[in-house]
């Protein structure tokens, strides 16, 4: 029966190939979906898959089979705001980019729709497949969550892969603690503008920006220990138009990304003392927006070995390696903080080692060879857990 369903995932590649470029034209971002929900349920409409949309986050929930246990399989289908520079054929028709692969995992995830429901009748519970919106914005999962994702009925278990185009395709990564917590933050200074040659008669939120600015990184030098691991990056600073106006405000955007509860309580508790603080000192106004906080990903260790027997045996090519410890975040915490979970890194780079690039990047691209395979794997993980635990 493995066998066969690894014969039926690779029966399907080209047409996964298809699908997955047709998606790949029309990336959308957020939490505002319609074009993608639309191809995804004109799928699932073809291969008579009972689902719902959660019209308000562009969710899609699927169900297949029926029974009291349920696992979930989650893939993400969002996009970037990120003008395509790949030159592919079938690249990107609006200024946005799928340049994470949430396209291949929307794609893989429809194979294994695709396979499960010839086995519907077999199947000893209802496997629940999430098309998930909003990843890259860390609120789709939560979106997913409020909707009812993990009820109704209520989810046992759930999986999940990310594939990552700077890997080797047929590497499978994987561990306990697999991404980091985020806490995503804009901080907006209001001074008093005026003339550049006036400094004396102005409040300058740009060189109150600069103190916030240094005394944000002395968080992590100097109250964060050494051995722990903690990131803090200011990736915007915004402020003026001119050079010799002092502008009125200026805008500082971050992330904090840490693996320990504690070591991220603590350095957000000192983010929202030390920059008020400093603030003052140079007479601004201060606000600290939060634009994201989701845990760190937690894996199941005991699923992770159930999972990876299922991988093993729908696909033996694959060469699975302990050690996925990276400062990226997943919204899949959201669920993996409720409900026992494992989440895999599928290598999918190019044969050309020297065209395989990080996620992000404009010009990525992905081996589209991978798409079988996870199928298979999404399919055969579903129906071995529900086997083992029915």
């Amino acid at each position: 029966m493995e066998n066969l369903l690894r014969e039926e995932a690779d029966a399907l590649q080209d047409q996964l190939v298809g699908w997955r470029r047709a998606l790949h034209q029309i990336p959308e971002t957020g939490t505002t979906l319609p074009q993608t929900v639309k191809f995804v349920t004109s799928v699932l409409d073809e291969l008579e898959v009972k689902y719902q949309v959660l019209e308000d986050s562009s969710n899609v929930i699927a169900t297949i089979g029926s029974g009291d246990k349920c696992f979930l399989l989650r893939s993400d289908m969002d996009g970037l705001p990120v003008p395509e520079e790949t030159g592919l054929e079938f690249a990107s028709t609006n200024s946005c980019m799928h340049g994470c692969g949430h396209d291949m995992h929307a794609t893989i995830l429809l194979g294994a729709a695709k396979l499960l429901k010839a086995r519907e009748a077999k199947l000893p519970g209802v496997v629940k497949l999430l098309f998930q919106s909003g990843e890259e914005t860390f609120t789709g999962a939560r979106a997913a969550i409020a909707g009812g994702v993990l009820e109704n009925p209520h989810v046992d278990a759930a999986f999940a892969m990310h594939v990552f185009a700077s890997v080797e395709k047929n590497v499978l990564l994987y561990d306990s603690n697999p991404m980091a917590a985020v806490y995503g933050f804009r901080i907006t200074l209001t001074g008093h503008g005026g003339h550049g040659s006036q400094p004396e008669s102005c409040i300058d939120p740009i060189n109150a920006g600069v103190q916030v600015y240094l005394a944000l990184q002395s968080l992590i030098a100097r109250e964060c220990p050494p051995s722990e691991e903690a990131a803090l990056t200011i990736g915007q600073f915004a402020a003026g138009n001119a050079n010799n106006v002092i502008p009125e405000r200026a805008v500082l955007q971050g992330t904090l990304r840490t693996f320990k509860k504690e070591v991220y309580e603590l350095i957000v508790k000192r983010i929202h003392e030390i920059v008020p603080a400093v603030a003052a000192a140079y007479r601004c106004q201060c606000e600290i927006e939060v634009s994201s906080s989701v845990p760190s990903v937690v894996c199941d260790d005991a699923l992770n070995e159930e999972f990876l027997a299922s991988i093993h045996t729908v696909a033996p090519e694959v060469n699975t390696v302990r050690g996925l410890h990276v400062m990226g975040s997943e919204d899949f915490s959201c669920i993996s903080e409720l409900v026992p979970a494992s989440y895999f890194l599928l290598g999918a780079g190019v044969e050309d080692p020297g065209r395989r690039l990080g996620q992000h990047n404009p010009k990525i691209v992905f081996n589209e060879d991978v798409l079988a395979a996870g199928a298979g794997i999404y399919a055969q993980v579903a129906m071995d857990w529900l086997k083992k635990h029915c």
